[in-house]
Parts: C-alpha cells; structure tokens; sequence
C-alpha cells in the first residue's frame, strides 16, 4: 500500500496534472489521436491498483469494431484500456460519479440510460456514428458485472439496435470481437471461487469500499484475450451473433479459470512475447 501510495503521489498524480489539460483540448478539437493519453493512463493504473495484465491475441484495428466483453470489476476498464484503443459503453449513472465521470468523457464514454427505454436507440445511435468513423466501441455484454466464475447470458438488444444504426451512419465492413477477460492468480496463487469476491464488485459494497479494498489487496494477474473477429453485416441475425460471441467468450473463461489449453482463435494473430503466446503489461 505504501509503494502504491509513492507510485501515485509521485507518478500518476504529476501525469494527471500535465495530461488531462491536453487531452481536453484533444478531444475539444476532435483531433484522431485521442486515444494516445488514455492507454497511458490505464498501464500506469495497472501498476497503481496491482494488476498484471497478460494480453491473448489482438484487438481488431483498421476497420470498426464492436467488442463484446464479459464484466467482473471496474478493473476491466484499466485492463482492457491498456490493451486497446477503445470507446467504452457504460450506465448513464457513472457520468456523474465524482472524477469517474470526468475521466470517462476524456475517453468519450458513451452513457445508456437503462430506466428510459427509448435510450438504447439513441446510444446506440452514437455507436453507429462511432463505428462509421472507424472507431472501435465495446459493450459489456451481460449488461452487469458477475463473479468472475461464468458468464451471464449475452443481451443482443444493444447489439442489434448498433447493427441498424452502423447502416444508417454508413458504417461498412464492420465487425464484432469477443473479449475475454479472466482473473487467474492472486499474489502469485490461483484464484478460487473464494478470491472472487475479492475481486468483483458486489452490489453490497459501495464504490469507494471496493476501491479501498482492492488497494489494499493483493497482486491480480488478468487475462484480457481478444477472439476471432465475426462479421456484423446488415442482415445477420444479431440473436445468432450474440450468441456464438457469448459462447466463445464462455469456452475462453471456463480454460483460463481452469488453466486448461486454450480453445483455438481463428482469425487473430498473437504478438510475440517471453511466452510465445501473450504480451504483458506488468502491475
């Protein structure tokens, strides 16, 4: 907790200070490298929260992306932002958290509100005009966080509702990615289904009771692995697509939770590393 503390006075904080001015002015001039600043600040916030970050395969670049991902912790925000360049999809509640909701407009978050039934058609029409552009968006797919021990059932509602709304904004040739996102060890131990809850953030804790706890914990090794790459094209199925996504996502989580071999993914080369098969980014 005391080199976290340093790490944070002497590191992070000074990089807030000069970065967040510039990428105000970035995002105010809506100039393309605005995704530089916040993959920094993500890896630095690997190492202040205590995560190591092993990456699986690529995010998919050149063309718009829709990511689908499982949900365990706010933590997958930092492990995935370190990984790729991403514009996430969140609750409208979280715009207004105090600082949560700052830094989340300087990585241009876009918000659906879940009480108002018609918000999913206008978020998603911002996804179709971010796709359109070439950006890439992700969806936590299950709609809430989980424990980390399966996956809850993808909703394709938001998915289908990107899909027509990507063809009215001109978004051609684009693509959704499954993403894995798996928390295998912690303080060099495999996780059990006891850690979990040291991990998640229960809806009986507060967000500034998981924060504390989870700076005061341990190292969490995390995998982020990136799946094959399925076309989303105008008249696919969005309830098949979903579910082929999910199961993917489901067969990656059950290997790394159990270490198993993992199944294979076709479609996405993997970077070189000490491993032969990851890339790291230490916490």
């Amino acid at each position: 907790m005391i080199a976290r503390s340093l790490f944070f006075i002497f590191v992070y904080l000074p990089f807030l200070v000069v970065v967040l001015p510039l990428q105000f002015l970035v995002i105010w001039l809506n100039l393309p490298f605005w995704h530089f600043f916040p993959r920094i600040f993500h890896r630095l916030g690997c190492v202040f929260v205590g995560l190591r970050v092993k990456v699986i395969g690529v995010p998919e670049v050149g063309r718009p992306t829709l990511l689908v991902s499982n949900h365990i912790s706010w933590t997958d925000i930092v492990s995935i932002g370190s990984a790729a360049d991403v514009t996430y999809v969140a609750k409208s509640e979280i715009r207004d958290w105090f600082f949560v909701g700052f830094m989340a407009a300087m990585q241009k978050t876009l918000y659906v509100d879940r009480k108002r039934r018609g918000d999913t058609h206008r978020a998603s029409r911002e996804m179709g005009a971010r796709l359109a552009g070439g950006g890439a968006v992700l969806v936590f797919a299950e709609g809430q966080s989980d424990t980390g021990a399966h996956v809850l059932p993808f909703r394709s509602a938001l998915i289908g509702a990107a899909q027509h709304a990507m063809i009215e904004a001109g978004a051609k040739d684009v693509v959704i990615q499954p993403v894995t996102i798996a928390y295998t060890r912690l303080q060099g131990l495999p996780v059990s289904r006891t850690d979990h809850s040291l991990i998640r953030w229960a809806k009986s804790r507060s967000f500034a009771q998981n924060v504390r706890e989870i700076l005061s914990g341990g190292i969490r090794e995390v995998t982020v692995a990136f799946g094959t790459p399925m076309p989303l094209a105008e008249g696919a199925d969005r309830k098949v697509v979903t579910k082929a996504a999910e199961n993917e996502v489901r067969k990656m989580l059950v290997a790394l939770n159990r270490g198993l071999p993992l199944p294979p993914v076709a479609g996405v080369a993997t970077p070189p590393s000490i491993e032969g098969q990851s890339a790291t980014v230490s916490g």
